[in-house]
């Protein structure tokens, strides 16, 4: 990749799946990323090792000039830096993008522009709203509603634009909605005309109001509607009446807090923002290396001794297929082992592996483990169980009383990950309304991390969804009332269980 050069690119209207793939690739490998106002600040996440310099401007509060960000350009450039100018919506969509793009073309400066999915078109299509339809609209227009306060006449021409354009779109303009409307009806505009205001477009916490061109103003006091919002004026208002879809997702609006592991939460976090939730991934848990590889490498010199090998969990494939690739091995190593799994999931990392379990119980859990294996026969035999470091101790006692010889094997460790807790008071302090725990250690960790405070206070009033009664026991003892909790414990059972209940 060239360095000494800068993109402006499109973020999108918020929605972080309308993020382009070409931005994500970018910020994967930018130096330094300069950066608006977002709303989905987790956009960021992509650029792991970049600078990150906010420079977001909102009603009355600029971080920093537009000529004083046009020099920070400037400077990282010309330091030999990939420059990633991150705007939200489509930099050239009054988004200041073409002035950009001019001052560093003034210094001789290699630059690229990459568009993105403009809130003019994404958020009232989020509203049920098209823009144009055969039936009501053939033209669509949009317009500033904060035009520079330095012009000293409007570039609007308005008598045009109340009766030459089918749809009109402001951005930016609810601060100036009396103004806009006076100038609309002034110069021909019908007041029966269908208007939207349409606030946090594409987010969970989309609200959209409708009226006439006659009461819209008085409407938008009544309901407090604030920037950010964009104004959608025409015929193809009326549309919305069927096809308003975002807005009816079954967890539309719902704030969820996902605890799981950063690799993992991810899928989870997906699936919920389809359905319409607002999720904040904040670990409370991290995945890392034994302590001591001793008894796993003496584990797998000797396989070939062992009936069974078990994995209770994703991770425990992982780790151990890593260490024993790490040694020179592969799969052959495991030669007539038999294959036990405590779930799908674990099964499907195997699968991945070339692996097909012999053996899965119906409930996934370690006891139902432990009582399909007996069925099959464990007097006698030797079994090695791969898990994490700290465990429960029901699967293995439960083996060793049927006449197995178990060696317990640590392929993994649970710790507390360095958490920043001014971000989870941030969280927090937002009206939450599910918290989701896939394991014991989210739950303790989670309480460990909000101490002195009690986990139970934190969360009151607040939906707690676990993946399995073990969770859930651990949950209710730190003083939780676990509402949620799936009959098969799997991520994408928990996932229903949670849009069942809402």
């Amino acid at each position: 990749m060239q360095k000494a050069k800068v993109y402006l690119v499109g973020a999108g209207p918020g929605d972080p799946g309308l993020l382009t793939l070409k931005a994500k690739n970018l910020l994967e490998t930018a130096d330094v990323v300069v950066y608006d106002y977002l709303a989905y600040s987790e956009l960021l996440d992509y650029a792991q090792g970049a600078e990150k310099i906010y420079v977001g401007k909102t009603a009355g509060c600029h971080t920093l000039s537009q000529e004083e960000i046009n020099q920070l350009l400037i400077k990282k450039a010309k330091e030999g830096k990939m420059v990633i100018r991150l705007k939200g919506g489509d930099p050239f969509i009054f988004g200041r993008g073409g002035e950009e793009a001019q001052v560093l073309i003034k210094e001789k400066i290699s630059f690229e522009i990459v568009p993105g999915v403009s809130s003019a078109i994404a958020v009232p299509a989020y509203a049920g709203i098209p823009l144009t339809h055969r039936a009501y609209a053939s033209s669509v227009a949009f317009i500033t509603g904060h035009e520079d306060p330095t012009k000293v006449d409007s570039a609007i021409n308005w008598e045009k634009l109340a009766t030459g354009v089918d749809t009109l779109v402001f951005l930016m303009g609810v601060g100036r909605l009396p103004q806009i409307v006076e100038q609309l009806l002034r110069y021909g505009r019908s007041p029966e005309e269908p208007v939207a205001i349409i606030r946090w477009g594409t987010l969970p916490e989309q609200q959209t109001i409708v009226g006439k061109l006659a009461n819209i103003t008085k409407l938008a006091e009544k309901e407090g509607i604030k920037p950010p919002a964009i104004i959608v004026i025409g015929e193809v208002v009326k549309l919305r009446e069927t096809l308003n879809w975002w807005e009816k997702k079954p967890l539309f609006g719902k704030r969820i807090l996902i605890t799981r592991t950063l690799g993992q939460a991810g899928e989870m976090a997906r699936e919920l923002q389809a359905l319409g939730g607002r999720c904040h991934i904040f670990p409370t848990i991290e995945i890392v290396p034994p302590t001591d590889y001793a008894l796993l490498d003496k584990a797998i010199v000797h396989l070939n001794e062992y009936d069974w090998c078990l994995f209770t969990s994703v991770n425990g494939v992982k780790y151990f297929r890593k260490r024993l690739e790490q040694l020179d091995k592969d799969v052959r190593a495991l030669g007539s082992v038999k294959i036990g799994v405590i779930g799908e999931k674990t099964a499907l990392a195997l699968q991945d592996w070339g692996i097909k379990p012999d053996l899965m119980p119906q409930e996934f859990r370690a006891e139902a483990l432990a009582e399909a294996l007996k069925n099959q026969g464990i007097n006698g035999k030797k079994v090695l169980l791969a898990r994490a470091e700290k465990a429960r101790d029901i699967l293995p006692e439960t083996l060793k009383s049927a006449g197995a010889e178990v060696d317990i094997i640590p392929v993994y460790r649970t710790v507390l990950p360095k958490a920043n807790k001014d971000k989870l008071k941030e969280i927090l302090d937002k009206r939450l309304d599910i918290v989701v725990f896939t394991s014991s250690s989210t739950v303790k960790h989670l309480a460990e991390m909000v101490s002195p405070e009690p986990l139970g206070t934190m969360l009151q009033g607040v939906t707690i969804a676990c993946i399995g009664p073990i969770t859930a026991q651990t949950a209710k003892e730190l003083g939780l009332k676990v509402t949620i909790m799936p009959k098969t414990y799997t991520i994408k059972a928990l996932v229903e269980a949670i849009v069942s209940f809402t």
